[in-house]
């Protein structure tokens, strides 16, 4: 099975999180953080300040790391590294996905999640 090892946004401004719908491939209309494959010699906060860039054509200041969540799909293991992020200039204009949402900690569970994003959500809902 091959791997993949991403970094995802938690994009937080106040007491809500920025989530965005998958708009293509196997897992379209689930919803998930923003974010990326970790390239050959990036970092994953570095790796996370270009796909957001490239998704979501927005800079990002990238903080704490929240988690790093391991998962396996059908058809692939996913190392994914869940990092707080707040926008510092832009505005989350979506390139990929297909809808977004800023979601409150009692709207965190009113989306379809992929599963390894999923695992997240408890430690965001114990900071919001």
């Amino acid at each position: 099975m091959k791997s993949i090892r991403v970094a995802a946004a938690v994009i937080r401004k106040g007491d809500r999180i920025f989530a965005t719908e998958k708009g293509y491939g196997n897992y379209k209309g689930w919803w998930e953080f923003p974010g990326g494959k970790i390239e050959a010699g990036e970092t994953a906060r570095e790796a996370l300040v270009r796909e957001i860039r490239e998704e979501l054509d927005t800079e990002i200041e990238v903080g704490d790391l929240i988690a790093s969540v391991q998962y396996d799909y059908p058809e692939f293991h996913l190392d994914m590294d869940c990092f707080w992020c707040t926008v510092k200039s832009g505005n989350l204009k979506l390139k990929e996905a297909l809808n977004a949402r800023w979601l409150a900690k009692d709207e965190l569970y009113s989306v379809k999640w992929l599963p390894a994003d999923a695992d997240v959500l408890k430690e965001i809902s114990k900071a919001l």
